[in-house]
């Protein structure tokens, strides 16, 4: 008896079912345990677009460490967030059950239109928090897109960001010296840190077993068809399991990437001092105006996408002083 030659099965399981993000605004259900801060645990900004830079290697391990590369970089303008809220949470056997929360007085006039916002909220329940109760501490935070012309939108996104190190009391007083002000993204991320991207990738639609799933493309002999499965399963059972590769939504999906180290924290450029804006300003997006990030490699979603960024939870080594940009491309997106 001869060995039949077998192969992997053609698309990974792992993100099944393969439908669209409920929201736009990327969920975080895990966050990293630090321990420096108090301080915020991500920021959100809004994807501007790519260009590539010429660096020098900082990988340690890197055939063309400390040699000047070639590299891919992203651009996330990030305007400052303002607090909204303050959560406090109480482990219960289902997990964290919200213990109480606390509304700002002044919000953007914009805000109501997201979601219905406390008219006469009640400060004094700042004072009767008692720490031995409270296991987590969160802020209720959103982002200011009016600021932007990249973005072409008013209406903020809410989030709510997790305050990590330090004791439960020290995140108490933290939350409350922030509540109704405005966090810059140095409160998050500096020079040569790591951080994770979590945003909704671009959407395709609907799409074909082949390009959805990658299988093999039938014969040309094949009847009818060649972009199509050649089964979709056995007879027995009498249903399709959901392993099988089929047609549907492909893209849109909320997606977190790994390890991306922050290569430049920018001021908002002026116009005698701008470092990032190509000519033309970048494609589907315009021209930078606020503070922005720019990170090495690719960040999931098209440009405008609302990109949140989050403390690595996988990162075991040590952040880098200093990166050396000798050359960063201004160079017109637009073509000839």
């Amino acid at each position: 008896m001869t060995n039949q030659k077998s192969h992997h099965r053609k698309g990974s399981l792992a993100y099944s079912p393969r439908k669209r993000a409920k929201s736009e605004t990327a969920r975080i259900s895990t966050w990293p345990e630090i321990s420096e801060g108090p301080k915020i645990q991500d920021f959100a900004g809004y994807k501007a677009g790519m260009t590539h830079a010429l660096m020098v290697d900082y990988r340690k391990h890197s055939t063309t460490h400390g040699m000047e590369v070639q590299a891919p970089v992203t651009v996330i303008e990030v305007p400052p967030m303002r607090v909204a809220g303050i959560r406090f949470y109480e482990n219960s056997a289902y997990g964290l059950r919200t213990l109480t929360e606390v509304w700002a007085k002044k919000q953007d006039r914009h805000l109501s239109r997201r979601l219905p916002v406390p008219r006469n909220p009640d400060l004094s329940r700042l004072d009767k928090i008692d720490p031995a109760e409270v296991d987590d501490v969160r802020l209720i935070v959103y982002t200011q897109p009016s600021r932007l012309t990249g973005v072409p939108k008013k209406v903020p996104d809410v989030m709510e960001t997790r305050i990590g190190g330090g004791s439960i009391a020290e995140r108490i007083e933290f939350a409350k010296q922030r509540l109704g002000k405005e966090l810059k993204i140095e409160d998050f991320v500096s020079v040569g840190q790591m951080v994770d991207v979590i945003s909704v990738t671009t959407g395709k639609g609907y799409t074909g077993h082949r390009k959805r799933w990658g299988v093999k493309l039938l014969s040309h002999k094949n009847s009818k068809h060649r972009r199509m499965i050649g089964t979709i399963g056995p007879k027995s059972p009498g249903y399709v399991r959901p392993t099988v590769p089929q047609a549907g939504q492909k893209g849109y999906h909320q997606r977190t990437e790994f390890n991306k180290r922050v290569l430049r924290v920018g001021d908002a450029p002026h116009k005698d001092s701008d470092d990032i804006n190509p000519q033309g300003g970048f494609v589907g997006y315009g021209l930078v105006r606020e503070q922005y990030v720019l990170l090495h490699g690719s960040v999931p979603g098209p440009s405008k996408r609302l990109v949140r960024l989050r403390d690595p939870i996988r990162f075991h080594g040590k952040p880098i002083d200093t990166v050396d940009i000798p050359y960063l491309s201004r160079e017109s997106q637009q073509g000839d």
